[in-house]
């Protein structure tokens, strides 16, 4: 079983002009900052709630 025919000639030679200037940086949003949150429930209520999560 093949996976279609090509122009093998449309394989050979495929150089790509790359400016390495232009590039993404993955560290340009880094946060090194703390996350912090105010809950009511305690953590009895929030293992049932997420329990209540799973089943559904």
């Amino acid at each position: 079983m093949g996976f279609g025919s090509y122009d093998e000639s449309e394989q050979k030679d495929q150089s790509v002009d790359t400016d390495d200037d232009r590039g993404v940086s993955v560290h340009e949003n880094d946060h090194d900052g703390e996350i912090s949150f105010d809950s009511e429930a305690d953590s009895d209520e929030l293992i049932d709630q997420l329990q209540s999560m799973k089943d559904d």
